[in-house]
């Protein structure tokens, strides 16, 4: 029997949501070890991998299979995705582009890391940052430089004013993923983005006041406010 990969679901869907990995095909009992890769946008390579085994019918569910160890161990579902380490150590995996997806690639290879050497089977799974429907809207008011994600629909949604990213620039990969879960997100920059100051410093709080008000403004917004970490949200 072949050995064939199976992603739920299948082809492509958001980032932030959990794909169910199984291995089909395998011998019963058999060690192989599931290896994962992407390419950010400038070509940096991330990866990761898992030691795993079959149950006694040739098959691999990694929702109830545990890592025997690699990049984790453990039952970690979502393991290949989290655990993605930059080839080149010290970058940064950053979604620069939200239209276009990251592009992750899985394989199955026989027996255990650093014996494993055939390729057994191999799937691309496609991993978007916009929901169907969201809209993607720059915004240039008065001194405000951001980006405005909203969800689809004619109602007012929860507002959320974003504030991402301590090197400055616009980061909108959390934007666009809260707008698919009914939020209108403004992703705001705030330093070293066009016209804006190019150190911290010289931001004045008032900048701030203008975002908040834009977005009280705004007939599809409620506003609140967000304040987090700065990594892309891998579970």
């Amino acid at each position: 029997m072949a050995v064939t990969v199976t992603l739920e679901p299948a082809g492509r869907c958001r980032w932030d949501e959990p794909v169910r990995i199984t291995v089909r095909g395998l011998a019963p009992g058999q060690p192989v070890t599931l290896r994962a890769s992407l390419r950010d946008e400038k070509g940096a390579l991330f990866r990761a991998h898992a030691r795993y085994c079959a149950d006694a019918a040739g098959l691999l569910d990694l929702e109830r299979a545990p890592a025997l160890g690699g990049s984790f161990a453990g039952l970690e579902p979502m393991g290949l995705f989290w655990a993605l380490e930059p080839e080149e150590p010290l970058t940064r995996l950053v979604k620069r582009d939200v239209q276009t997806p990251f592009v992750v690639e899985l394989e199955v290879l026989d027996g255990h890391e650093p014996e494993a050497q055939r390729l057994l089977g191999r799937a691309v799974h496609k991993r978007d940052f916009l929901a169907p429907g969201v809209r993607r809207e720059p915004v240039r008011a008065g001194r405000v430089r951001a980006t405005l994600f909203l969800p689809p629909g004619s109602k007012p949604f929860p507002g959320i004013l974003d504030l991402f990213g301590s090197s400055g620039g616009l980061c909108e990969y959390r934007a666009s993923l809260l707008a698919g879960h009914g939020f209108a997100v403004l992703a705001l920059a705030y330093f070293r983005f066009e016209d804006l100051p190019e150190h911290l410093n010289d931001v004045c709080l008032e900048y701030f006041e203008e975002a908040v008000n834009f977005m009280l403004q705004h007939p599809k917004s409620l506003c609140a406010c967000s304040f987090g970490p700065t990594s892309i949200p891998w579970r």
